[in-house]
């Protein structure tokens, strides 16, 4: 074989493996590029993994504090509802003692004057409790009746005052804040005798008109 001939079989056989080494080349690089995406598919996985465990730890630490909380809002409300009267009944029993030191005495027929003034100041002491929580006595002798506050067992013959005007109170009334909690039980002045003829008068000559018509 000549050397030129053995030169163009060199060439020949250079530009068959040429496009294998190229091919060859490709695929490496391609599985480089396909290492570094899984490499980073992997480092996205962990991430995101890493991000639902620390999500996850979050949720069950609020679901423990929720639970927490309404466990406490129970509470509160039960004692609320159990305990509501405690600071009231606690204003209370300075009232009691004081009452009660009168009762030791009620029956010293030396001191009936000191157990009257005691017995006087316990019951101030006692509306002055009941003022602090809102509690207030009506005071209705002399004013209008009004059925929202009173409460009418009778009425009775009075000239000295105007119609349905409360003459005495038979039973107090009371108001908390702004809601009535007993109406006063009272007794209301008649319509006078003058007015009840005029009422007649009216209407009688109410009648003669409609009768001539």
């Amino acid at each position: 074989m000549s050397k030129h001939k053995k030169d163009i079989n060199e060439d020949e056989q250079n530009k068959i493996n040429e496009p294998r080494e190229n091919i060859e080349e490709t695929a490496e690089r391609n599985e480089d590029k396909d290492e570094k995406l899984i490499d980073k598919s992997e480092e996205k996985i962990a991430e995101l993994e890493a991000q639902v465990k620390e999500w996850h730890d979050k949720f069950l630490r609020k679901a423990a504090e929720f639970e927490n909380y309404k466990r406490r809002t129970e509470n509160d409300q039960f004692n609320l509802i159990n305990y509501a009267a405690e600071s009231f009944i606690i204003k209370l029993l300075p009232v009691i003692d004081d009452l009660e030191r009168s009762l030791l005495h009620i029956d010293d027929e030396n001191n009936i004057d000191a157990v009257k003034e005691g017995i006087k100041l316990v019951y101030e002491k006692f509306l002055k409790v009941l003022d602090e929580q809102g509690v207030k006595k009506m005071h209705v002798k002399g004013e209008p009746f009004n059925v929202d506050y009173h409460d009418a067992l009778m009425q009775r013959k009075d000239d000295s005052v105007p119609p349905h005007t409360v003459l005495e109170e038979i039973e107090k009334g009371y108001i908390y804040r702004d809601k009535v909690i007993r109406h006063a039980k009272v007794i209301v002045s008649e319509e006078t005798s003058s007015e009840n003829g005029q009422i007649s008068d009216e209407s009688t000559s109410d009648s003669s008109l409609e009768n001539e018509n």
